[in-house]
């Protein structure tokens, strides 16, 4: 067996970073995160560092927007993994001049993590951060570094425990509110799951400068579909209201943000479909269930489990 590659998470202690840390260190990789010093004094966040420790995970301090601390950073492992915030994404630029200054990176994944940025219909908030994304991108290619891109479509965690509907905490047993006509297919992924994929992607020679679409087959529905799915947990029949496109677009102007951001989200997952608008083209991008079968990903179905 070859040795595992070292990878450096950035944004570990985010959102869909804590994920791709555990899985990390999970699959057998020396794994490294780059924290801030600020964040390591940061309540909640210094409880997740302490945990990643004692994982095994090795802690190097620094900051993107600290050319020499991320150059030394690099400079340790084989693999960089991106996983910042939105607030972030350009100062990837950063991290990519680091990365070609070190010399010593066989891949580096950029902070995506949703629909594919190439190719999209969203308008608003996420349009700017999809185009943003889209530069880092262009940024990567241009610099002559390795990558994979992380096409992971709609986090389940945003999607599935309010039933799609954003402005929600649980699921609702009464009525519900759809966007479109609700024929829609979107894909819906566990956060777990996105991290297992990416990590398997890490030393596969089969996604070096591709796009790994994340579309498990049972994960792959419309929102009447998952209502259906939901309903016949509840043993009930929700009231369904549909609103139409020319709402939600008024509303997401309407809206302040973050609220914007998740409705504008909502219109490119839920009615222009860009999880599913695309086939996959070989030259360019792979599948994760299809390249990864022994993966026994969480289905929709089983996901709503745990709220009925």
């Amino acid at each position: 067996m070859a040795t595992k590659s070292k990878i450096l998470v950035l944004g570990g202690t985010g959102y869909i970073g804590k994920f791709i840390v555990k899985a990390s260190v999970q699959a057998g990789h020396p794994t490294y995160a780059l924290v801030r010093e600020s964040t390591a004094s940061h309540p909640a966040k210094s409880k997740l560092i302490e945990t990643f420790k004692t994982s095994g995970v090795t802690i190097l301090y620094g900051d993107i927007t600290d050319h020499d601390s991320l150059v030394k950073a690099i400079k340790h492992v084989d693999v960089v993994i991106s996983a910042v915030g939105g607030h972030q994404t350009d100062d990837q630029v950063k991290l990519i001049a680091a990365i070609k200054q070190a010399g010593n990176i066989k891949k580096f994944f950029p902070s995506e993590f949703g629909v594919d940025v190439d190719r999209h219909n969203a308008v608003g908030p996420a349009k700017d951060l999809f185009d943003k994304k889209l530069k880092i991108r262009k940024a990567t290619e241009a610099a002559g570094i390795p990558y994979t891109y992380i096409c992971s479509n709609a986090f389940a965690g945003y999607f599935l425990p309010n039933l799609l509907q954003p402005d929600l905490k649980a699921p609702p047993r009464d009525k519900v509110v759809l966007f479109g006509d609700g024929n829609v297919k979107g894909v819906y992924v566990k956060e777990e799951d996105v991290a297992t994929y990416t990590i398997k992607a890490v030393d596969d020679p089969k996604t070096l400068n591709k796009s790994l679409f994340m579309k498990p087959p049972a994960n792959v529905l419309s929102p009447n579909e998952v209502v259906s799915l939901w309903e016949n947990k509840i043993k009930s029949t929700l009231e369904k209201t549909y609103i139409p496109e020319d709402q939600l677009l008024k509303n997401i102007q309407e809206s302040p943000f973050p609220a914007n951001f998740m409705l504008a989200i909502c219109h490119s997952v839920m009615i222009k479909g860009d999880c599913t608008a695309h086939e996959i083209d070989p030259s360019s991008g792979v599948e994760a269930s299809e390249l990864y079968p022994e993966v026994k990903y969480t289905t929709v179905d089983q996901y709503l489990n745990a709220f009925v």
